[in-house]
């Protein structure tokens, strides 16, 4: 779900009485032509507010709290759980920390040591759907906001999902609302209210046997993603080789 073009016009008029649509687009750094093509369309992309928002130094929250769907976000907003914060943490960066725990040099790490590489990662939107799943949220999802299930599966495979939908999810999970659209990138950790460190002292607290159930189970959706891959790879070649 897009913002409707008449909404954004009266907010950017709002925000930039003086200035033109081409000066707008170069305070936020888009493309004129993508912004004519949202308008001529009747809907502006959700990304396309946040970059303006972002051009002129307002807070990305409130402004996105202007347009329909969104009104509930600032209030909604709050610290991340210590299950969302591990479901941004690669597999990769897991795995460093059982090596080190199984040296015994985990306690020579600070925070900026470990140097967590940064998130989204591959696997960042499934990963956060299922942290923050109470048992039925595809189901739930898929009944209030009216997205088939396969859809939304279509999207988590994907490695995407609409903001409007991840703004959902928090609200059926009781999470923050601006989870989601963190973990699709849409805002930066910051701007949805994630702690600088918080990451990193998640995942300083899991106890080995825990961690060892998480790497396993990170190493379980990889292994899934590339067998699907490597699948479609085979197809591919021989559709190709029955062509040729």
């Amino acid at each position: 779900m897009a913002v409707a073009a008449k909404a954004f016009q009266l907010w950017r008029t709002r925000i930039a009485p003086q200035d033109t649509v081409t000066e707008v687009c170069r305070t936020a750094g888009i493309k004129r032509s993508t912004l004519a093509q949202q308008l001529v369309r009747g809907k502006v992309a959700v990304s396309t507010v946040v970059a303006i928002a972002r051009g002129y130094g307002l807070p990305v929250v409130d402004a996105l709290a202007e347009f329909n769907g969104f009104e509930d976000l600032p209030a909604g907003v709050s610290p991340p759980t210590d299950a969302e914060l591990l479901s941004q943490v690669s597999h990769i960066d897991i795995l460093r920390l059982l090596v080190a725990r199984s040296d015994d040099t985990e306690s020579a790490w600070t925070d900026e040591e470990l140097g967590l590489a940064p998130f989204p990662h591959t696997g960042s939107v499934r990963a956060w759907i299922e942290a923050i799943d109470p048992g039925d949220l595809r189901q739930q999802l898929a009944s209030t906001t009216g997205v088939a299930r396969q859809n939304l599966s279509a999207q988590l495979t994907a490695g995407r999902l609409a903001p409007w939908i991840a703004v959902e999810a928090g609200r059926i999970a009781e999470v923050s609302l601006a989870s989601g659209l963190v973990v699709t990138g849409l805002l930066t950790p910051e701007e949805g209210g994630w702690p600088e460190n918080a990451r990193a002292e998640a995942l300083h607290s899991v106890p080995d046997l825990e961690l060892v159930i998480l790497a396993r189970d990170r190493l379980d959706v990889l292994g899934k993603q590339l067998r699907r891959t490597e699948l479609d790879d085979r197809r591919d070649r021989a559709l190709w080789e029955n062509l040729g």
